[in-house]
C-alpha cells in the first residue's frame, strides 16, 4: 500500500534541494566554474534531487505493482507506460539519471559547464517530476 508519508518526506526534501539549487542558478558562469565549493555543492544537490525522485518512483512502482525495475531508467519507462508522465518527461528524466551516474561513478569526468547549464535550464524538469509524485499525497 502506498504510504503518503514516504512521498511527503521526499517531496519536502526535494523542495529543499531545489531551493538550494535555485540560489546557485544566480551566479555568472565564470564565477560558478572557478569556485569548487559552488560547483561541488551544486553537483551534490543535483545528485540528491535525482536520487530523491528515483526513490519516490521506486516506492510508487513497488506499491502500485507497476512492474519490474532492473535499471534506474526503468522508473521513467514504467511511469510513462502507466500514464503518469509524458514521453518527453521520460526522456528528460533518463538524461537526469545519466547525469547522476557521472558524479556517482565517474566523478573525475564531471563537466562543470554541464552542471551550470542544468542549473540554468533544467530545474523545471525536477519540479515537474516533483509534481507528479505530489499527486500521490
Amino acid at each position: 500500500m502506498l504510504r503518503p508519508e514516504v512521498i511527503r518526506k521526499r517531496v519536502q526534501k526535494l523542495e529543499e534541494y531545489l531551493a538550494i539549487l535555485e540560489r546557485y542558478r544566480g551566479y555568472l558562469r565564470e564565477e560558478f566554474l572557478r569556485d569548487p565549493e559552488k560547483y561541488g555543492s551544486a553537483e551534490r544537490f543535483l545528485q540528491l534531487a535525482i536520487e530523491t525522485i528515483n526513490d519516490m518512483a521506486s516506492h510508487v512502482i513497488a506499491e502500485q505493482g507497476l512492474g519490474e525495475v532492473n535499471a534506474n531508467r526503468d522508473y521513467a519507462r514504467l511511469l510513462r507506460e502507466h500514464g503518469y508522465i509524458t514521453p518527453a518527461l521520460e526522456e528528460r528524466w533518463i538524461r537526469m539519471i545519466g547525469f547522476r551516474n557521472i558524479p556517482v561513478h565517474n566523478y573525475l569526468d564531471v563537466d562543470r559547464d554541464i552542471v551550470f547549464d542544468i542549473l540554468q535550464n533544467d530545474l523545471d524538469d525536477l519540479r515537474a517530476l516533483r509534481d507528479v509524485f505530489a499527486h500521490f499525497l
